[in-house]
This record gives structure tokens, C-alpha cells and sequence, in this order.
């Protein structure tokens, strides 16, 4: 999976048309409505390169005309911006005994955001009935459906997922995919979040502890952060360290994590300790940020993030981690996208295929 933010520049080799689509795309996906004159500056390709290649886009149903530009002296020029009627894509996302379904069309505006419960018992069978009925919806409202990801915890099952997904949507040019929570919120926060289009390393304390990484416009596979030990052979991992349930072993005396199929309670009731200034609270927040600082250092050496985000749990606590991390180098935030990241994220991925010129076919 590709998710290349950096400023496209003009091919000059073989498939020049298909490039130079990606160019055109990306720009605006990445400036917002802009006029041919515009892009053709920008970009560096001729003004009869933009007006054919924007021609095929708005064919295809992928650029609108939306109106004269104001800000020129003379004959208004007319904005082209990305066409979100035709085609869109899902994400569905298992976290804290939910799934969640969010679609978004090709302009990146978000069309459903759902969550239903799911089951111990029967949990595939309920992700594919959410998938069909997100599928079906996107479909009532005239749009094609792109593709769909399913992001998982790493602890959760997924052999043969991607298949019986697929077999129920009946559509052969669906492309489904599975993938890590962490990497799909990566993209989601490299997309949309307060750093948009830098180098990222997005730290999730949704199952264990990950790290989705972007480095160089590009997703990075594994992100296992937990697994680190940062002494020797038979000490505890980071995850023992300064994973969100040894947290709440040490900031909440009666926690049961037996009895919560959610860890979003009990972390909200850490945070309102911390805000009375509970002296346990805080000490078991300085505890994981110290831990974290540690892990977070080795992984700026290992691949040189532009920014950590603190995602999901970690975001709710991040007023009392980020100081605790006593980290030098890239800064560090928390992630303002919410719980249901890594769906965005699922979404946004197939959207990334078509910006690089892979043109869907033709809607009706």
C-alpha cells in the first residue's frame, strides 16, 4: 500500500498518460480546486497536457468543473476540483468489541459512519453482514464501490477473512483487503491529521502497542512496538512497559480487565484522576510515559519520523504522557481523528490507487 504525499513531478518514461493523470490528481488532491493555468504551473505540464488529461478525468466522472475562479483580473478561469458522485470506498475497523463501517466518495467526503457490536460468538459473520450493508448503501446512492479494508488488531484471526469478505460483495473488480489497525490510522493521520503529508510514525494502544510508519510517502510493514525490550534478555517488553492494560493496573486499583470488553471507560477514568491530580494516577501515567519515551527513541533512530502521533487511547492520555517522555528529537501529538482512525484509513487506501492514474472504469 502506497501513500505518497510528496509533490508529484512529470514522468519521463513509458506510461506518460497514466503519470501524468496521477499528477494531475494528486494536485488536487492535495491543493484543493485549482484552475487548468493553475495546474499547468504548478506541475510543470502544458496547458494542452492539463486540458486533455482533465478532459479524460471529468469523462470518467473523477473531476467536476465547479465554478469560475475569482482571484484574477480578466475572463474568470474555471475551477476543476475532485468529483465525489461516482465512485467511493469502505473501511471497517474491530476495536473494543465493535466494528466499524465509514465510506468515503472519491473527494475524501465521508458518506456513513456506523458501529455495531460485535459478537464473541460470531464475529466474521458479522463484519460481513456490516460490509454488505455498507456496500449496499453506497450503491443505493449511484456510487461504485472501489474497494474495501478491513483493519484488525493483530491479535484477531483473520485466515480467510479477505475472502469470504470479497465472495459476499459479488463485484469482481471490488479489491478487499486486510490490514493492521495501526498502518490504516497511519494513513488516515498522514491524509487528514495535523500533520498531513509528513513522515509519521502513528503509536496505537488499541490491542498491545503498534506503530503504523510512514517514511518516505511510503506504509511501512510491521510497527510492532511492544515487542521491544530495552534491557536485557528476560526483562519485560515495552508492551509490560508501557501498553495501555499495565496502565490501568497501576492507575486503577480494582481494575478487572476480564470484565471490559472496552478499555475506553476505564482510560476515561484515568483522565479525569489525573485532572484531580490523584497522586497513583500520576505516577502510573509517568511510569508508561517514561517507558514509552524510551521505545519512542529507539524507533526515531531506527526509521526518522517527522512527527510521533499518539493515537487512539494514548491521545486520551497524552496531556500526562507527552511530558513524561522526556524524548529529544521529532515532535510529538496527539491524534485529533478519534477511535475510528484506522476505518478512515482502510477508506482512504483504495482512493491512494486511484490517485496514481489507475482509472476505475466507467460508471453509468
Amino acid at each position: 500500500m502506497t501513500t505518497t504525499r510528496a509533490e508529484p513531478q512529470p514522468a519521463d518514461f513509458a506510461d506518460v498518460r497514466t503519470t501524468n493523470l496521477a499528477v494531475v490528481l494528486r494536485h488536487l488532491r492535495a491543493h484543493g480546486p485549482s484552475s487548468r493555468a493553475a495546474i499547468a504551473a504548478s506541475t510543470g505540464l502544458t496547458k494542452a497536457t492539463v486540458s486533455s488529461l482533465t478532459a479524460d478525468l471529468i469523462d470518467h466522472r473523477l473531476l467536476r468543473e465547479s465554478g469560475p475562479s475569482g482571484n484574477r483580473i480578466g475572463r474568470p478561469a474555471t475551477v476543476l476540483a475532485l468529483d465525489g458522485s461516482a465512485y467511493a470506498s469502505i473501511g471497517l475497523q474491530i476495536f473494543a468489541g465493535q466494528v466499524t463501517a465509514l465510506a468515503v466518495d472519491y473527494s475524501g467526503d465521508q458518506l456513513l459512519l456506523w458501529h455495531r457490536a460485535l459478537s464473541a460468538k460470531r464475529p466474521t459473520s458479522e463484519i460481513i453482514s456490516l460490509a454488505q450493508r455498507a456496500a449496499s448503501r453506497v450503491r443505493q446512492q449511484g456510487r461504485h464501490v472501489l474497494g474495501l479494508t478491513v483493519a484488525l488488531p493483530n491479535t484477531f484471526p483473520r485466515t480467510g477473512l479477505r475472502e469470504q469478505v470479497s465472495g459476499s460483495l459479488r463485484q469482481k473488480d471490488l479489491v478487499v483487503s486486510v490490514a493492521e489497525h495501526a498502518a490504516l490510522a497511519a494513513v488516515a493521520e498522514q491524509r487528514h491529521g495535523g500533520h498531513a503529508g509528513a513522515d509519521l510514525a502513528y503509536v496505537s494502544g488499541a490491542a498491545g502497542l503498534e506503530a503504523g510508519l510512514i517514511i518516505d510517502g511510503h506504509l511501512l510493514r510491521g510497527g510492532r512496538l511492544g515487542r521491544f525490550k530495552l534491557g536485557p534478555a528476560g526483562t519485560p517488553t515495552l508492551e509490560d512497559q508501557a501498553g495501555i492494560e499495565p496502565l490501568l493496573r497501576r492507575a486503577l486499583p480494582d481494575f478487572d480487565p476480564e470484565a471490559l470488553a472496552d478499555a475506553g471507560p476505564a482510560v476515561e477514568q484515568v483522565a479525569i484522576r489525573a485532572r484531580v491530580g490523584d497522586t497513583v494516577t500520576l505516577a502510573a501515567l509517568k511510569h508508561t510515559g517514561g517507558y514509552l519515551g524510551q521505545g519512542l527513541a529507539v524507533l526515531t533512530d531506527l526509521v526518522g519520523p517527522e512527527v510521533i502521533v499518539l493515537g487512539d487511547h494514548f491521545a486520551t492520555l497524552a496531556p500526562w504522557l507527552i511530558p513524561a517522555l522526556n524524548l529529544s528529537g521529532p515532535p510529538v501529538t496527539a491524534s485529533t481523528l478519534g477511535l475510528h482512525a484506522a476505518a478512515l484509513g482502510g477508506a482512504l487506501s483504495h482512493l491512494d490507487q486511484v490517485d496514481t492514474g489507475r482509472i476505475p472504469r466507467p460508471v453509468g
